[in-house]
């Protein structure tokens, strides 16, 4: 264990010796120094005496092979002197291209880091797609939803439709989380309300019973609406309809629009009613068993209350154009009578009787046409007399009055009325009213009739007083002899007359049966009789003691001849 130690340290010292100065750096541990020592310590001293002549001979050897070497293969040592320069370079640039490699590592690193992110995601997102791919069809199948539910809805397939929105409804409950099942839901969802929109337009159109159930069906499993909106959606739709209807009748015949109205009326609203009683059939324990102390329940209760309402309102408006239609004029009130009749009653079947509504209106309309001819007839009558004149005037008709047997009596007017025109004018404006009014003579304008008939014989009778005193004065005998005529053939001939045509257009009898009363009761209370005193009180003092011919018993509705106008 020491020899090694000692020879180390005799090395050191033979190093000193050798290199006093220190051992060069490049010699520092250099195996051939050790060994070379090693050599040393066994050579002897007449050796050790020629070592340094050796060394130098053989440095100077060496040298000299070296200098033979280089001359030699100079061009070689250029060469690699060059090489190691350029090799030193590209070691230089290389070790700067290093340090710059070696700053953005760190980078590198990260982009490295978030790339194995990115390829996670991508793969991820492969694995989606491919899993997407092979769900395609049912994929497809999702989201061709909307334009699958539209051209049902256009091609009229509401079944179809409505299983689809359904399934679409089912799918959002279970995926909405999910932004593309989000969007078809809500794209389902429009064309839900296209489908509702278009269901509800159909109600518009002209519509069959089956249709119409087919609709509703449709609607109350969209549930859309309540029982009562659906109710009042269905009658606002068919009303529109109906209205379309109406207006497009033409409204320059008064007679053509009226009877098309009440045509298109009675057949359309019929079917309506009966349309919405089978979609909406009363429920048994309704309103009728309700007590009225208890307020309304039940949803059946406001649903035939809407539909009340609306029928009494289409039958007003009815009775609007009618009564609007009726007082334009109508060439023959007695057809449209009849078929607003045959109207009402068959509506009775549904519960809708309005008969009773339309009698006022027809009795307004004919009292008022009725007292408008009377007018134009007073207004005539006093023409007629501003132009006559007494001059000349023969008697040409007797003023006997012949007794003809009651089962032969006619309406033939009185001839003496020939004998003076305005007269004669006057009956036949009187006949033709009262025979326009007797192709349709309500019973219960008897008494407006004669009330017109007996103001407009007072007005005649004090129309023949003013010109009685305009013409007085100038009257010689024979023309105050034929006013004398005139007034006995207005008092004893045209108002008697007058009183037979009432009751030829009224007979008592029928009056009778309808007030329940006998014919002395209805003389007394002088019902459909003329005041024939009232009527003569201005002429009173002009006329010859006489008395008035009370008129015989009259055949009922027979048609009143028009005197000739001589």
């Amino acid at each position: 264990m020491d020899f090694p130690d000692k020879m180390d340290m005799e090395n050191e010292r033979v190093l000193k010796l050798i290199f006093p100065d220190g051992v060069p750096d490049n010699l520092r541990g250099n195996p051939e120094l050790d060994n070379y020592l090693a050599k040393l310590g066994t050579c002897k001293v007449e050796q050790l005496k020629k070592e340094q002549t050796r060394l130098a001979d053989e440095a100077r050897s060496i040298l000299e092979q070296t200098q033979d070497l280089a001359i030699s293969n100079y061009r070689t040592f250029i060469t690699t002197a060059e090489n190691s320069r350029s090799i030193f370079s590209e070691f230089l640039r290389s070790e700067q291209q290093l340090d710059t490699l070696v700053g953005k590592l760190p980078d590198l690193s990260a982009q490295c880091e978030r790339f194995l992110l990115d390829s996670a995601e991508l793969n991820e997102q492969r694995r989606l797609n491919s899993i997407t791919l092979q769900k395609n069809a049912q994929l497809l199948e999702v989201l061709e939803l909307p334009q699958l539910m539209e051209r049902c809805i256009r091609e009229g397939r509401y079944e179809e439709a409505l299983e689809l929105a359904a399934y679409a409804t089912r799918l959002g409950q279970h995926q909405g989380h999910i932004p593309v099942v989000t969007s078809i839901v809500r794209s389902v969802e429009a064309l839900w309300h296209t489908m509702l929109v278009q269901l509800v337009s159909q109600l518009r159109t002209d519509l069959q019973l089956p249709k119409c159930l087919q609709i509703v069906g449709y609607l109350r499993r969209m549930q859309a609406f309540g029982d009562n909106e659906l109710r009042l959606k269905f009658l606002q739709a068919r009303d529109a309809w109906l209205t379309s209807c109406l207006e497009a009748i033409p409204t320059s015949d008064a007679q053509q629009h009226l009877s098309k109205t009440i045509e298109i009326t009675r057949i359309n609203l019929f079917n309506i009613i009966t349309q919405y009683r089978a979609i909406f059939p009363e429920e048994e324990g309704n309103s009728k068993t309700q007590t009225p102390l208890r307020p309304l329940q039940g949803v059946s209760c406001n649903g035939d209350r809407l539909f009340q309402a609306w029928l009494h309102n289409k039958i007003n408006d009815f009775l609007e154009t009618l009564k609007k239609d009726l007082e334009l004029g109508v060439g023959s009130v007695e057809t449209v009578l009849g078929q607003c009749m045959y109207f009402g009653l068959s509506f009775s079947r549904v519960g809708a009787d309005f008969r009773a509504l339309m009698a006022p209106i027809f009795v307004g309309v004919i009292r008022r046409r009725f007292e408008s001819s009377v007018e134009q007839v007073n207004e005539q009558f006093e023409r007629e007399l501003e132009r006559f004149t007494l001059i000349n005037k023969v008697a040409m008709h007797s003023h006997a009055r012949k007794q003809v047997d009651p089962e032969q009596e006619t309406f033939a007017p009185p001839e003496t009325l020939l004998d003076f025109y305005p007269l004669a004018a006057l009956c036949n404006g009187y006949l033709g009213a009262l025979n326009e009014l007797r192709l349709c003579a309500p019973l219960a304008l008897a008494t407006d009739v004669t009330r017109c008939l007996q103001h407009s014989l007072q007005l005649a009778a004090q129309r023949v007083l003013a010109f009685y005193r305009q013409e007085q004065q100038a009257f010689a005998g024979s023309e105050r002899e034929a006013f004398v005529r005139l007034c006995s053939c207005l008092a004893y001939d045209l108002v008697p007359y007058m009183q037979r045509c009432i009751h030829g257009v009224f007979p008592p009898q029928s009056l009778t049966v309808h007030l329940g009363i006998s014919l002395l009761q209805l003389e007394q209370q002088q019902l459909t009789y003329l005041q024939q005193t009232r009527i003569l009180e201005p002429l009173r003092h002009l006329l010859p003691i006489k008395a008035l011919v009370q008129p015989p018993e009259t055949k009922p509705n027979v048609a009143l001849p028009v005197a000739a106008e001589g």
